[in-house]
């Protein structure tokens, strides 16, 4: 197969993934669906938003048709990252496909200047003195497995945390306040929602003051502070010309992802209809929209929980495999590059 045939297949299955993805998108209708979505996010957190949902939009797919036994993926992996495990994958069983980052090197002789940099040939070196960085240049398809559709050594399990309904793990209260003040906020108590005008917190940017109701159970009050924390973090303060819906979208998304973490049962927060808060934006695609505000509120649980005790609930690694894109690699492969593939370059990666 020439170099002409196998960019065209890559680009087709591109376009296939990105169809696969819109629907999925799509089908994210109710507030409730949408809070799933960000539930199964913080279990494979390791993977871009996007990745997330064609990962979860294929295991469905494979078990409405019985090749996997149970509706929810718990370990996935590539192909080789199993191997490196003492598993391989089940003749017959078809691999999830994802997107996967196709990275370059660069080189500039002055780093600060953005117009200095130019890209280095497969075997060129760098020149004495210049720095060298990479940088995602284009993506490609590539395949994972859930454990179920693959055999050989046992797989370690981590312990899955129960859901606390009305309790929070010690020093998680604490770790995200630390977090508050670290980013100059004061943390204070309200006795009730009527003195916060019938919200369970808020955050007064002008007043650098973030206020949480004291009559809410432990768990409450976890996710009420990782929401603030959030509206803090995603810069939803004066001036920011976001709609409202999509800034408490953001936030409470960036909390059910961290209480997840953690095992917190926090299913009595609502949020609002998906199409209300996504078609807001004008000039920009509702599914667009979807897209990015879960990518940032991924991104945003992912830097608190960075900064907190390890979290108890895995991130959809298999114990002991290692994230690196080799793994996902195949020798002399050809990217897919314009455009959609850039466009698909800042929405997912491994």
């Amino acid at each position: 197969m020439n170099d002409q045939r196998v960019r065209r297949s890559r680009q087709e299955k591109l376009d296939e993934l990105s169809e696969r993805l819109e629907r999925a998108v799509e089908e994210l209708v109710t507030g409730e669906q949408w809070r799933r979505a960000m539930v199964f996010a913080a279990r494979f957190r390791s993977r871009s938003f996007a990745n997330t949902l064609l990962i979860l939009s294929q295991h469905t797919d494979a078990y409405e048709q019985g090749r996997v036994p149970d509706p929810f993926p718990s370990y996935v992996a590539g192909f080789r990252q199993w191997q490196q495990l003492g598993r391989s994958v089940v003749k017959g069983q078809a691999g999830y496909m994802i997107w996967s980052p196709v990275k370059a090197r660069f080189a500039s002789p002055q780093p600060d200047d953005p117009n200095s940099w130019r890209r280095l040939g497969r075997y060129e070196r760098p020149d004495p003195g210049e720095a060298v960085r990479r940088r995602v240049v284009g993506m490609k398809p590539a395949y994972v497995w859930d454990v179920s559709q693959t055999a050989g050594e046992p797989i370690p399990e981590r312990p899955e945390p129960a859901m606390l309904q009305g309790h929070a793990p010690e020093g998680l209260w604490d770790g995200l306040a630390a977090q508050v003040r670290r980013l100059g906020f004061a943390l204070d108590d309200a006795p009730d929602a009527a003195a916060l005008a019938g919200a369970d917190g808020v955050t007064r940017f002008n007043d650098r003051a973030v206020v949480i109701r004291s009559d809410m159970s432990e768990a409450a009050r976890v996710a009420t502070l990782v929401h603030e924390l959030a509206h803090i973090m995603l810069g939803h303060g004066p001036g920011d010309d976001r709609h409202r819906g999509i800034r408490e979208v953001e936030a409470e998304s960036t909390a059910a992802m961290v209480t997840a973490s953690f095992g917190l049962d926090t299913q009595a927060n609502s949020m609002p209809y998906v199409a209300g808060w996504s078609s807001t934006v004008n000039g920009r695609d509702p599914a667009d929209v979807v897209r990015t505000t879960g990518e940032r509120a991924r991104a945003t649980a992912l830097s608190i929980l960075d900064k907190l005790p390890e979290a108890p609930l895995g991130d959809g690694t298999p114990p002991g495999a290692q994230m690196t894109q080799p793994d996902f690699d195949t020798p002399g492969a050809i990217a897919a590059t314009g455009p959609e593939a850039e466009r698909a370059a800042v929405r997912a990666e491994m």
